[in-house]
C-alpha cells in the first residue's frame, strides 16, 4: 500500500481520475476508487446516471490537489485501484457512496481477509443502503438516463441553436483549436461535438496517420497551445456560444472562459492566427480577435516573431480623382500634381472571365463603378502593394472611399465582386475585411449579381457610324432631340469620340463641330500634329468613361455625327480651344451655332499664348479672317417668307424610322406607268432572263423581283451579302426595300434606266412632327400613318427642301378637309399622341413664317399630353 499526491486533470467517470504530477504537468497516471462502480459513459450509450455520477466527482475534484493511496494493482492492466482524501478533508469513495453516485461491488472484500478492508467495506455498504433509503442519486429512481447525440445532424440545429449560448464541458482537447465539447442542451439531451474555436486558428499537434501507422509531428507552437487550452478549459464547464458550423459539419463556437474568450487569450500570446473563414460567424466580435492578433505582432511573439508592420502612405489618407474604370476591381488616379497611379480595390476581385458565372456580369460591374466614382474625388488609403507577375503589372491595393461611403464594400453588398481569400501571412488586405466578408455572405442570400444564379441583360449598341448609309438613318432622330444622355466609350482624339447613347441602343462616332483639333499619333509614343498628343490627353481626362450631352446637327462623309459634346454641361469643344489645343472652324461654327462662343475662347488662348498660339501674332488675324469671309458662303438660317408649293403626292412606303417615300402625282407618275407597262413585257419575254454577270456592289441600279407580287421593279443596291449572296435592295420608284437572293436580280436594261426616268419616291419628313424613339410607340405611329394615307392621294406643302441630304419636308393635307387650314396629318398624329412638336428645332423651322403653324401643333400636343394618350401615358415625358 503507497500512497503519493498529485492534481486532479480530468475525471473520465463517477469512479475514474486522470491525474497529472504537479512538478510535472506533462506525467499522466489513472486512478479508480476502490470496491465501488459507477454507471459508464460510452459513445454507443451511456448507462443512466452515468453523467450524473461523473459530474459529482468532476465538480468535488477537478483541478484539486488529492493525496491518494493504492490499495490493489490488477496485474493485466496495471490498473491502479484505491482511496483518496481532498485537502479539505473529503474522503473518497466515502463521499460519492453516500451521495447515492457510486455502488459499493458485490464482490467487494470477497478476496481480502483483512479486517480494516472488510470494516471499510461494511462502511460503505452502510452508506450505500442511507442513500438507497434516502433515494439519492442513482437510487431515484429510472429517470437518470441523458439521450446524447454525437453529431450535429441536419440543418434544424442551427436553426434552433445559433446565436444561442449554453452551458457545456470541454470533455477532450486535441488540438489548441479544436476540442470534444458536451452540449448540456437540457436535463434530457445532450450534444457531444467536434468543436472548432471559432476565429482562429493554432498550430497543429503531433498525430498518427491510422491507416499508415506514421506520425506527423507538431507544428511549431503546436503542443504548447494544447496545453494553453486544456489547462484553462479540459473539464471545465463553461458557457459557448454558437456560431455556426465547418464545411465538414463541425461545430464552431465561442468558449467563453470565465476570464473571458478563449480565442483572444490564445491570439494575444502568439499561439494562434485569426481565421478568416470564420469571419462570417463572428461579425463585429471578429474585431477584438483582430486587436488581439495585432498586439502579439507588435510584440513578435511565438508565431509572430520576426513580424515586420506594414508601411502607410505617409500615415494618411490620399485625396484623388478617378480617370479610368479599368475594371470592377481595378481603376486609374491622379493626384493634384498631375501623377497618374493604377489602384486596386483591397480584398475584392471583380468577376473573373473564366468563370461562367461570373463573366457575364463583367460589363455591368465596371457599369457600376464608373457611375459611382469616375470623374469624382475620392479618398484613397494604401493597404499594401502586389508585384508583378506574368499577367498584372506591379500596383498598389487600396480601401477607396467617396464621401464617406467604402466602394469595395458598395461593389460586394451588390454582388458584382467576390472577397479574395487572403494567405495566413498576407497582411495587405482592407481594414474592413470582416465587413466585406459578411457583405459576401448577404449578398449570396439575397441572390445578388453573380450569386443570382442567371447572367444580366447585357445592353447591346448597335454601330449607327459603321456607315454613312446607317448614319443617315439615326441622323434624324438624334437631330430633332436636344442634349441626348450618352457616355464617352473612347477618345479617339481631341476632338473625335465613341459615344453610347443608351436610350437609343446605338453608339456614334461623335466630331466635335465648330473646330479643328490637331491629330494624335496612333501610339503613346508618335508624336503625330503639334499638341495633338495634348489634346487627347486632355480629352483622355475629362472625358473618357464620363456620363455626357450631346447634340448632333449632322453627319460626314464617312458615318460620323457631327455636334457637339458637353461633360458636365460644359462645351468640351470650347475647353480645347480655351486650352490652345483647338482652333475654330469658321464655316463649320457658323452652321453649327456656336461661333461666338468659341470665337471668344480662342481669342483667350491667343492673348494667353497657349497651346497652339504660342507663337500668335495678332497682326495674323485681320487677313485670316478676310481670306474666311470671302471662302466661306453664306449660310441661310431663316426662312424670310413661307413657299406656296403645294404638289398631289402619294405615299408608297413608311420605314421603320417613320421616314416617307412619296411620289409626286402627274407628269412623273403617267410616265412611270407607262415605263412600268414596258418594263413587264421586258422580263416576261424568256429571251431578256439574264443573271447578272457578276456579284452586285452596293449602289448599282438593278432590276428585282418584287416578293409580294412576283413582278419586276427598278431597284438599288443598298448592302450586300456576298457569303449568303443575298442583297438588299431598295425599290427607287416606291421606297420599299428587301432582301433577295441574287437569282432574283437582273441587269437593268439602259432603256429603263433613270436617265429615261428619274427615281419617282422621293425621301420626305413630316414638318415639326418628331416621331418615338420608343420602339412599340414609334411602330403605332407608323400604323396611323399607313391609316390615314394608304390607297388615297394627299397634297404636300413643300416647306423647306434640304438639298444636300436630298430631303424634303411637308405637311400633308387630304383635299377633303381643304376647309379647315389645321387640318392636317401632321397635327393628327400630334393629336393622337404619338409624336410631339421637336423641343430643339432646325434654324429653318424657327423662322416667324411658321410661328401660327407651331402655336397649332403644340396646342394639340398639350391636348394630346393632359388625356394621357399615346406616349404620354405615363406622363410627361419631356420632364427626364
Amino acid at each position: 500500500m503507497s500512497s503519493f499526491f498529485a492534481q486532479v486533470k480530468s475525471v473520465l467517470s463517477g469512479d475514474t481520475l486522470i491525474l497529472a504530477n504537479p512538478k510535472n504537468p506533462a506525467l499522466e497516471r489513472q486512478f479508480s476508487l476502490a470496491y465501488v462502480t459507477a454507471p459508464r459513459l460510452s459513445k454507443d450509450g451511456d448507462e443512466p446516471y452515468a453523467f450524473q455520477s461523473r459530474e459529482f466527482l468532476r465538480e468535488l475534484t477537478l483541478g484539486k490537489p488529492i493525496k491518494c493511496t493504492v490499495l490493489y494493482t490488477i496485474p493485466n492492466s496495471g490498473r491502479e485501484y484505491g482511496v483518496a482524501q481532498l485537502q479539505d478533508g473529503t474522503e473518497l469513495p466515502e463521499a460519492a457512496v453516500k451521495a447515492g453516485w457510486l455502488k459499493v461491488r458485490e464482490d467487494a472484500g470477497r478476496k481480502d481477509d483483512s479486517e480494516e478492508t472488510l470494516d471499510k467495506i461494511d462502511k460503505l455498504r452502510e452508506l450505500e443502503t442511507q442513500a438507497k433509503d434516502e433515494q439519492k442519486g442513482l437510487h431515484a429512481g429510472k429517470d437518470g438516463f441523458i439521450a446524447v447525440q454525437n453529431d450535429l445532424g441536419g440543418p434544424d440545429f442551427l436553426n434552433q441553436w445559433k446565436g444561442k449560448t449554453v452551458d457545456a464541458v470541454i470533455e477532450k482537447v486535441i488540438s489548441g483549436d479544436r476540442l470534444l465539447t458536451r452540449l448540456l442542451l437540457s436535463d434530457k439531451k445532450h450534444y457531444q461535438v467536434m468543436t472548432l474555436i471559432a476565429g482562429i486558428r493554432t498550430p497543429s499537434t503531433a498525430r498518427t496517420n491510422p491507416s499508415t501507422g506514421q506520425t506527423q509531428p507538431a507544428e511549431e507552437y503546436g503542443e504548447e497551445a494544447k496545453r494553453f487550452v486544456e489547462t484553462r478549459l479540459l473539464q471545465r464547464k463553461l458557457k459557448v456560444k454558437i456560431v455556426g458550423a465547418s464545411p465538414q459539419g463541425q461545430l464552431v463556437a465561442t468558449i467563453l472562459h470565465p476570464n473571458g474568450n478563449i480565442a483572444e487569450f490564445l491570439l494575444q500570446d502568439g499561439l494562434a492566427r485569426c481565421n478568416d473563414f470564420h469571419s462570417v460567424f463572428l461579425g463585429p466580435d471578429m474585431a477584438a480577435l483582430r486587436a488581439a492578433e495585432k498586439k502579439a505582432q507588435s510584440a513578435q511573439l511565438r508565431l509572430h516573431k520576426g513580424h515586420v508592420a506594414k508601411a502607410t502612405a505617409g500615415g494618411k489618407d490620399l485625396d484623388v480623382t478617378v480617370t479610368k474604370i479599368v475594371g470592377a476591381d481595378t481603376i486609374l488616379v491622379r493626384n493634384k500634381a498631375g501623377d497618374e497611379k493604377r489602384l486596386s480595390l483591397s480584398s475584392i476581385r471583380g468577376p473573373r472571365a473564366g468563370e461562367p458565372s461570373e463573366a457575364p456580369w463583367r460589363e455591368e460591374a465596371k457599369e457600376f463603378l464608373r457611375k459611382k466614382i469616375i470623374g469624382k474625388h475620392i479618398r484613397v488609403s494604401i493597404d499594401g502593394s502586389k508585384a508583378a507577375t506574368d499577367d498584372f503589372e506591379a500596383r498598389d491595393v487600396a480601401t477607396v472611399t467617396r464621401d464617406g461611403k467604402n466602394i469595395g464594400l458598395m461593389l460586394v453588398q451588390e454582388g458584382y465582386a467576390t472577397v479574395i481569400r487572403h494567405r495566413k501571412d498576407d497582411t495587405d488586405r482592407a481594414s474592413n475585411y470582416d465587413e466585406l466578408l459578411a457583405a459576401q455572405e448577404t449578398a449570396k442570400e439575397e441572390k445578388k449579381g453573380i450569386w443570382s444564379g442567371k447572367s444580366p441583360k447585357i445592353k447591346q449598341y448597335t454601330d449607327m457610324s459603321e456607315s454613312a448609309q446607317k448614319a443617315k438613318l439615326q441622323l434624324s432622330t438624334l437631330s430633332r432631340q436636344k442634349k441626348v444622355p450618352g457616355i464617352v466609350d473612347y477618345c479617339k482624339s481631341g476632338s473625335r469620340f465613341t459615344v453610347l447613347i443608351p436610350r437609343e441602343g446605338v453608339k456614334i462616332t461623335l466630331v466635335l463641330a465648330g473646330i479643328r483639333a490637331p491629330r494624335a499619333g496612333r501610339t503613346p509614343k508618335e508624336e503625330g500634329e503639334p499638341f495633338g498628343n495634348e489634346a487627347l490627353e486632355l480629352a483622355n481626362r475629362r472625358c473618357n468613361q464620363r456620363d455626357c450631352e450631346i447634340d448632333v446637327h449632322d453627319i460626314d462623309k464617312v458615318g460620323g455625327f457631327i455636334g457637339d459634346l458637353y461633360i458636365g454641361r460644359e462645351s468640351f469643344a470650347k475647353l480645347l480651344v480655351e486650352e490652345g489645343l483647338a482652333s475654330v472652324h469658321q464655316y463649320s461654327a457658323e452652321k453649327s451655332g456656336n461661333a461666338a462662343e468659341l470665337n471668344a475662347a480662342e481669342k483667350r488662348a491667343k492673348e494667353a499664348r497657349k497651346g497652339l498660339w504660342k507663337d500668335w501674332d495678332p497682326s495674323q488675324d485681320a487677313a485670316e479672317e478676310e481670306e474666311a469671309a470671302q471662302a466661306a458662303p453664306e449660310v441661310e438660317l431663316t426662312i424670310r417668307e413661307k413657299r406656296n408649293d403645294y404638289r398631289d403626292i402619294v405615299i408608297t412606303n413608311v420605314d421603320a424610322n417613320g421616314k416617307l417615300k412619296i411620289q409626286e402625282v402627274g407628269q412623273g407618275t403617267a410616265a412611270l406607268t407607262t415605263l412600268m407597262n414596258e418594263f413587264k413585257k421586258y422580263h416576261s419575254n424568256p429571251a431578256n432572263k439574264k443573271s447578272l454577270p457578276d456579284a452586285p456592289k452596293t449602289g448599282e441600279l438593278v432590276a428585282a423581283q418584287f416578293s409580294a407580287d412576283g413582278e419586276w421593279y427598278r431597284a438599288r443596291v443598298r448592302s450586300n451579302d456576298r457569303s449568303a449572296k443575298v442583297a438588299e435592295v431598295v425599290y427607287i420608284d416606291y421606297g420599299n426595300s428587301e432582301k433577295q437572293p441574287w437569282s432574283k436580280l437582273r441587269p437593268l436594261d439602259a432603256q429603263f434606266g433613270v436617265q429615261k426616268l428619274k427615281a419617282q419616291a422621293i425621301d420626305a419628313s413630316l414638318s415639326f412632327v418628331q416621331l418615338p424613339s420608343a420602339t412599340h410607340y414609334l411602330d403605332e405611329a407608323i400604323n396611323i400613318i399607313y391609316e390615314l394615307t394608304e390607297g388615297r392621294q394627299l397634297v404636300g406643302s413643300f416647306d423647306y427642301i434640304d438639298n444636300k441630304e436630298g430631303l424634303s419636308y411637308i405637311t400633308i393635307y387630304d383635299p377633303k378637309d381643304a376647309k379647315d387650314p389645321d387640318s392636317s396629318l401632321n397635327r393628327e398624329i400630334l393629336s393622337t399622341g404619338y409624336a410631339m412638336v421637336p423641343m430643339k428645332l432646325k434654324a429653318w423651322e424657327r423662322s416667324p413664317v411658321f410661328e401660327k403653324t407651331l402655336k397649332s401643333y403644340r396646342k394639340a400636343q398639350e391636348q394630346a399630353k393632359d388625356t394621357r394618350l399615346g406616349m404620354w401615358e405615363y406622363g410627361d415625358i419631356t420632364e427626364d
